[in-house]
C-alpha cells in the first residue's frame, strides 16, 4: 500500500522542501510511521489509505523544515532546490526503466525559489490546492485547522506567488529553443548574442554550496549588463576545460546538463520572460551534492 502511493508522496514532499535527500528521509520517517500504525492489532482501521498517507508526509515534511531552517543559516551563497532530472518531452523510455523522482511532478525550479518565501503554513497549502488540487476541506483535515484559516492561507500563498511569479506556461518548443540559443551564447562568450536574448531584469543564482565555484557570486545578480559580463568571463575561464552540454528536462522544464569530460559539471534551468522570448531567470545548481542523485 505505501509503495502504490509513494511516488504520490515523493512529489509533494519534494515540492515542501526542494531536496531529493531530505524528502527520502522524510518519506522513510511517514513509512516507519505507516508500518507501526499497521503492524498494531488493536490500531483503528483505515478507511482511506492515501488520505492518511498523505498528512502522515505532509506533516514530517512541515516538521523538517525547522532542521532545513538551521542548515541554510551557514549555506554559502544562495540555496536552490535540487533537480530533478528526465527526459526531454516527447521521448520515449520503457516504464521500467523510469525512476520514480523521474516521473515525480514537480512545479518549475523558478516557482520553487518562490515558494522559499512562503511560510511552512503557506507553501504546503500552495502546494496541496494550487498543485495537487486538493480541496480546502481536504486540507484542512490533512494540516488539522480550520477551513476558514486554510482558506486565507491559500489566499495569502497565491496573492505572494503571484506578485512575484505571474502565472504564464511558455510553449515547451520556444523555451527548448532559447535555452539552447542562451547555452551557445553563454559557452561561446558571445556577449552581444547575450545581450540580445537576456531580459533587463535578468537574475542569475548560482549554487555551488560551498563545494564548488559559485558561478555567480554569494549573492544573486541583477542585471542584464552585470549577468551578461560574467557569463562571458566565466566562458573565458573555462574555455580550456573541453565543456559538452546534454539537454533534458529539470522538474518539467527544458534545461541543460552541463559536463566537464565524464563528469557533471552543472545543471542549467532558464525561465523565460512572460513575453516568451528572452530570458528573465537563469539557474545554475553546481554543489556536487545535489548533483549526487542525477544519473
Amino acid at each position: 500500500m505505501f509503495a502504490a502511493h509513494r511516488e504520490l508522496l515523493f512529489s509533494i514532499v519534494y515540492n515542501m522542501l526542494g531536496s531529493v535527500a531530505d524528502t527520502e528521509d522524510v518519506l522513510q520517517e511517514a513509512w516507519l510511521s505507516w508500518a507501526t500504525r499497521h503492524r498494531t492489532p488493536s490500531a483503528e482501521r483505515i478507511d482511506n489509505p492515501r488520505a492518511y498517507l498523505v498528512r502522515i508526509a505532509m506533516n514530517k515534511a512541515l516538521a523538517h523544515q525547522a532542521i532545513i531552517s538551521r542548515r541554510r543559516e551557514t549555506y554559502v551563497g544562495p540555496w536552490l532546490p535540487e533537480p530533478l532530472v528526465g527526459p526531454l518531452a516527447g521521448t520515449v523510455i520503457p516504464d521500467d526503466a523510469a525512476d520514480g523522482a523521474v516521473r515525480a511532478v514537480s512545479v518549475s525550479m523558478a516557482l520553487l525559489v518562490v515558494l522559499e518565501t512562503l511560510t511552512p503554513l503557506e507553501r504546503g497549502v500552495f502546494v496541496l490546492h494550487e498543485v495537487f488540487g486538493y480541496a480546502h476541506t481536504e486540507i484542512a483535515e490533512i494540516l488539522g485547522r480550520s477551513p476558514m484559516a486554510i482558506r486565507q492561507l491559500a489566499h495569502r500563498a497565491r496573492e505572494h506567488v503571484h506578485a512575484r511569479r505571474p502565472r504564464y506556461e511558455p510553449d515547451p518548443r520556444v523555451h527548448q529553443q532559447v535555452t539552447e540559443r542562451f547555452l551557445a551564447a553563454a559557452l561561446g562568450g558571445d556577449l552581444d548574442a547575450l545581450l540580445e536574448i537576456l531580459a533587463p531584469e535578468v537574475t542569475l543564482w548560482g549554487d555551488g554550496g560551498g563545494g564548488a565555484p559559485a558561478r555567480g557570486g554569494l549573492r544573486p545578480l541583477h542585471g542584464r549588463d552585470k549577468v551578461a559580463r560574467l557569463l562571458t568571463e566565466l566562458a573565458a575561464r573555462r574555455a580550456d576545460q573541453g565543456l559538452s552540454v546534454v539537454y533534458r528536462s529539470v522538474n518539467g522544464d527544458p534545461s541543460a546538463l552541463l559536463f566537464a569530460g565524464d563528469s557533471l559539471y552543472a545543471v542549467i534551468v532558464v525561465d523565460l520572460t512572460a513575453a516568451g522570448n528572452e530570458v528573465g531567470g537563469i539557474y545554475i545548481v553546481a554543489n556536487p551534492d545535489k548533483l549526487a542523485h542525477v544519473d
